[in-house]
C-alpha cells in the first residue's frame, strides 16, 4: 500500500524550534516526529511513501534518507511552490497508485488505518475521510454523514446550533486515483479540503468514524502534550512502550546518574550528565549530552541534544532548544520556548510563552517576567 504525506509547511507555530529545523524532522521525545507517521504507516501495510515537501526539503530528505532503516521506500517531491494540499496532491500524481492514502503531515495519532481501508473497500467509495470526534467541534470543520457513511456536507466554524455532530476531519484519506482527473491541472493552487472533497458529496465520498488518539502537534503546548502522551503510553508508539517496560524512566545508553532523583516517566538521552541533587521531575525528556547542574529542577519539559542548565534553574512546562545555555538561578516557565544556541545568563526569569531565537543571547538578569 502507498501513502502521501504532505509536509510542505513552514511550521511557523512552532518557532524558534523550526527555524533552522523543519517541522517534520523536529524532535518529539527521542526520535523525528515523522519518524513516528512512518512507523504507524508500516505498521497497516504501507511499503511506499511519497513525501511531498515544500519549505526545507533538503533538511527533510538529509534526516529521512530512504526509508530503508525504517522498512519501507521514502521518496520526494518537492512543488516549485506551495499549493495548497489538493495542488499538493496533483503535483504528485505522476507517482500516484490506483488507491493510497493521503495524510496531513503534523498529526501524531494511532488510530485504525486498516480498518479505514476495509470499510473503503465496502463501500466501494472514490474517497475515505477519516473522522474523529472532539470535544469542542466549533474551531474545526464539521462533517454530515448519511446513514450509510456517505459525506453529505461540510460545516466551516459552525455557530452552537449548527452542531449537530462533533465529527472532523482528522487528515487521514484513502483515495482513488480516478479522483484526480477531475482536479485542476497540476501546478494550480487548490485546497482538497475546500474544493476537491466538496465536489466529490453524493459522488462517491465517504466518512469513517476513527477512534483512538489524534493530535495535530503544530503548536508549543500541543507538542507539550504529545510529549507528555507519548511518554503516559496514552497513545500507542514504540518509544512510549520502551518506557513503560524500563518502569517508566527509560535511560538511553550512559551518562552520569550520580544518582540523580528522576521520576518517572522520562526519558534521558545518552551521555546526559545529571548532578547528584538535581532533580527531574516527571514527563521530562532529556536529550543527548545533556548536562544539569547542581540543584537544578526540570519537570514537565523538553530540554533538546547538548543543552547546559545552570545550578539552581528551574524549568517546568518549557521547550529548551539544542545547545542552549541556561545561567545560574534562572526560571524558564509556562510555555517558554528557547531556540538552538540561545545563550542567556543568570538570573532571568522567562515564562508567559516568551519565545527566545536561535543564537540569542540575553546577559544575566535581563528579563523578569
Amino acid at each position: 500500500m502507498q501513502a502521501l504525506i504532505l509536509v510542505g509547511g513552514q511550521g511557523t507555530r512552532l518557532r524558534p524550534l523550526t527555524c533552522a529545523t523543519p517541522k517534520p524532522v523536529v524532535t518529539l521525545v527521542d526520535r523525528p516526529f515523522m519518524v513516528y507517521m512512518l512507523e504507524w504507516l508500516r505498521a497497516h501495510g504501507v511499503d511506499d511513501v511519497i513525501m511531498s515537501c515544500g519549505f526545507m526539503a533538503d533538511g527533510v530528505r538529509e534526516v529521512l534518507g530512504d526509508g530503508s532503516a525504517l522498512g519501507l521506500a521514502l521518496r520526494y517531491v518537492e512543488e516549485p511552490e506551495p499549493l495548497g494540499t489538493g495542488g499538493a496532491l496533483k503535483y504528485a500524481e505522476a507517482l500516484l497508485d490506483e488507491r493510497f492514502f493521503m495524510l496531513n503531515g503534523d498529526v501524531l495519532t494511532d488510530m485504525d488505518l486498516t480498518a479505514q481501508l476495509r470499510e473503503h473497500e465496502r463501500t466501494g467509495a472514490r474517497a475515505t475521510l477519516a473522522l474523529m470526534g472532539v470535544e469542542d467541534p466549533s474551531a474545526y470543520g464539521l462533517v454530515r454523514r448519511g446513514p450509510d457513511g456517505s459525506v453529505r456536507q461540510f460545516v466551516e466554524k459552525p455557530s452552537p446550533e449548527e452542531i449537530d455532530t462533533n465529527l472532523v476531519n482528522a487528515g487521514a484519506y484513502v483515495i482513488e486515483r480516478e479522483v484526480l482527473a477531475g482536479m485542476a491541472p497540476a501546478g494550480t493552487k487548490i485546497s482538497i479540503e475546500r474544493d476537491v472533497f466538496p465536489a466529490l458529496v453524493g459522488e462517491g465520498l465517504y466518512g469513517f468514524e476513527a477512534e483512538g488518539y489524534w493530535v495535530d502537534i503544530g503548536t508549543p503546548k500541543r507538542y507539550l502534550q504529545a510529549t507528555f502522551e507519548i511518554l503516559e503510553g496514552v497513545v500507542h508508539t514504540a518509544v512510549g512502550s520502551e518506557v513503560q517496560r524500563s518502569s517508566g524512566v527509560l535511560w538511553r545508553a550512559a551518562g552520569t546518574r550520580n544518582g540523580t532523583m528522576v521520576h518517572a516517566p522520562a526519558v534521558v538521552g545518552a551521555g546526559c550528565e545529571l548532578a547528584s541533587d538535581a532533580v527531574i521531575g516527571g514527563r521530562t525528556v532529556l536529550g543527548p549530552g545533556v548536562t544539569v547542574a547542581s540543584g537544578a529542577h526540570i519537570d514537565s519539559s523538553v530540554v533538546l541534544d547538548g543543552a547546559s542548565i545552570g545550578s539552581g534553574t528551574r524549568i517546568t512546562g518549557a521547550i529548551v532548544g539544542p545547545e542552549v545555555s541556561l545561567g545560574e538561578h534562572c526560571r524558564v516557565e509556562d510555555g517558554a520556548m528557547l531556540g538552538r544556541g540561545a545563550r542567556v545568563g543568570s538570573g532571568n526569569t522567562l515564562t508567559a510563552g516568551v519565545r527566545i531565537f536561535p543564537g540569542v543571547e540575553l546577559p544575566s538578569e535581563a528579563i523578569a517576567f
